[in-house]
This record gives C-alpha cells, sequence and structure tokens, in this order.
C-alpha cells in the first residue's frame, strides 16, 4: 500500500507525521497556511521534494484566505504567504522554486476570481510531476548499481522525503531490489534526529529490502571492513558545478568514500538543482536550535546549558561525486554542463 506523505483534499492537504514514526503512523489535517508552514519548520513533512509540495499547498491554503478585489492587493497579501513559507527553510531549493512557480501563475492569470484555483491547480501539478520524475529517476539509478552488493546511505531519501510514489537514493535502491538485483543496505542513524534509524530503516522493512543499522561514527569502520560497494545519497541543492547539499554528515561519508576507493552517487530530480548559483560555497545553510543535539525527543542527552552548534546539512564538493542521478538520466563529471542541458 503507498504511503500518502502529502496529499491535496480539494480544499484542504493531509501530511504524514514524520515526527511520530517509527512508533505511530499519525495523519495531520492542515487547513492553514501557517500550520502547514510549522509542519515544515518542525520536520513533520521533510525531504526537499516532498518540503517543494507542501509548500505549493501552503500557498494554496493561503490563496484561499485571500478576500482582496484587487490584482495588486492580491499579490501583495499573496507575497506575504510566500515569504512566510521561504523562510520555513532555507536550504532545500524545491521550497522557493515552489513558490516562485506559483507566483507566476498569480502573475498570468487575469481575472482575480481565478487565481485561487489556477494557484490550487499549479499546486497539485508539482506533485505529479515530481511522481512522474521519481519514478524515472529510479529507473535510471536502478539500472546504475551492481546486480549484487552492499550499499551505504544517510538521512532518509525514500518516498517519506518526496512525497512522490518513489524516493530519491532510497528509491532506486527500492527499484533496483524489485527488478532483482540482490543488494543490502548500510542505513546511518542520522544524528541528530536519527532519520535514517527512524525513517529508512522503517521505510527499508516496509518494502523488505534487507538492512543494517550503524551510528554515524561507525561508516569508516565498515567501509575498511569491505562492507560497502557503494554510497548513494540524496541532495537538497545541488549548485551548477555539481556541488550537493544534504544532511550534514554526507560530507563525511563522501571523503571516507573517496579514501577507500568506493563511488559515492548522489541522487536527486532536476527540481533540486539550482543553476543560480555557481558552488556549494553558495547554499545557504540551515542552522537550526542547539536542543536537538542536546536533547531528543525531550529528554537531556547532555549538562543544561551545555551549548551546541546544529547545522542541518554541509556541502559535499563535485569532485566527490561519481555521478549524479536524475530523471533525465546519469549525470557524470564535469557536471555544469550536464546540469545546466537537464534543467532547459
Amino acid at each position: 500500500m503507498a504511503i500518502e506523505v502529502v496529499k491535496w483534499h480539494g480544499d484542504r492537504a493531509t501530511i504524514l507525521d514524520q515526527t511520530r514514526l517509527p512508533d505511530a503512523e499519525e495523519y495531520l489535517e492542515i487547513n492553514d497556511y501557517r500550520v502547514m508552514i510549522e509542519a515544515i519548520r518542525e520536520l513533520k513533512v521533510r525531504g526537499a521534494p516532498a518540503i517543494g509540495i507542501a509548500a505549493g499547498y501552503a500557498l494554496a491554503l493561503g490563496a484561499q484566505q485571500i478576500r482582496e478585489t484587487t490584482q495588486d492587493g492580491y499579490l501583495r497579501a499573496l507575497d506575504e504567504v510566500i515569504a512566510a513559507v521561504n523562510a520555513s527553510r532555507p536550504t532545500a531549493v524545491n521550497l522557493v522554486a515552489a513558490t516562485a512557480k506559483l507566483r507566476q501563475v498569480a502573475l498570468t492569470t487575469p481575472e482575480i476570481s481565478a487565481i485561487t484555483g489556477a494557484l490550487t491547480r499549479a499546486a497539485v501539478a508539482i506533485q505529479e510531476d515530481e511522481t512522474v520524475a521519481m519514478s524515472a529517476l529510479a529507473n535510471h539509478g536502478a539500472a546504475l548499481l551492481p546486480d549484487a552488493g552492499s550499499v551505504l546511505t544517510i538521512f532518509n531519501s525514500g518516498v517519506l522525503a518526496t512525497a512522490a510514489g518513489y524516493g530519491t537514493a532510497l528509491g532506486v535502491i527500492v527499484r533496483a531490489v524489485a527488478l532483482g538485483k540482490r543488494l543490502s543496505v548500510i542505513a546511518c542513524e542520522t544524528r541528530p534526529l536519527l532519520q535514517g534509524a527512524r525513517l529508512t530503516a522503517w521505510e527499508l522493512a516496509r518494502e523488505g529490502v534487507p538492512g543494517r543499522l550503524i551510528t554515524d561514527g561507525m561508516a569508516a569502520t565498515v567501509m575498511a571492513q569491505g562492507e560497502v560497494d557503494l554510497v548513494i545519497t540524496g541532495a537538497d541543492r545541488i549548485a551548477r558545478n555539481g556541488d550537493s547539499a544534504n544532511k550534514v554528515g554526507t560530507y563525511g561519508l563522501a571523503v571516507l568514500a573517496h579514501a577507500h576507493g568506493i563511488p559515492f552517487y548522489v541522487a536527486a530530480p532536476l527540481t533540486t538543482v539550482d543553476l543560480d548559483i555557481a558552488s556549494g560555497a553558495e547554499i545557504p545553510i540551515e542552522q537550526r536550535d542547539a536542543s536537538e543535539v542536546t536533547q531528543f525527543r525531550g529528554v537531556a542527552s547532555a549538562p543544561p546549558g551545555f551549548p551546541a552548534i546544529n547545522p542541518a546539512f554541509d556541502v559535499t564538493p563535485a569532485r566527490y561525486i561519481a555521478a549524479i542521478i536524475t530523471e533525465r538520466g546519469v549525470i557524470r563529471p564535469p557536471f555544469e554542463e550536464g546540469l545546466s542541458s537537464g534543467r532547459q
């Protein structure tokens, strides 16, 4: 049975609350854009493609509340909603791309009375387009993977992160196993919020894909022991030169894979590529609350008041990436030409 991570119901949305997994599968009904913004900020919905979809629905919900009768007034009110949505998570480019796309729809819809409906249809189309893209991406990636072996990944890059039928990196693995490839997964637990342990392990068990869980600090050891044949991760934003932002810890895995002669792949739809930035140095890195490091689910794991730093993402330089898997095919270095032509 398909996981309905984010779903539109005509005038409201539902999301699967990922902060409750794996303990409970709890769906939240959302009919206010501010509630959707909080759900994005609080990681109830997460993963770059899923965030983009949720952002589209946040604008559709916000549009339902606009009562302005002039186009200028409508756009001013819509821009207030867009600014609030864009501020929720700064790293994932899918979010700002979704709001920019819907704003353009509003600008090009001449009748005020038709704008809200046009925005809603455009938001639904974002999810539909991502679903088609994820299926194609999974097929391209599955063809790239070996017939047998052990794949290491970090964070969660499954359908929970895309809300679009297949995941990115995890979707590639699931598709490859469905095609008969004998693959197993080593999942990093992904500190500090354990998305690998809570979410990736949950998806692997649900899909019947064999896997084992490790702490993030064990990655070098399992590589040195010959237990890893390749590494594959997702991405929240990819710069024009191929530098890729993903959950913090990914950069370290890429360096370790390079040191051990293990190929490192990134799987992401082209909506995650940001051609407006030349390199990873320009990717904004979200800094989250230190309490996510010093406690877990409200239980302290460090002395009270002890300081912590908590960047949500890091940037893997393109030189460590063997290939980027997209819905239009596998792109190899140098990345700029392939990424640029893919987005056109």
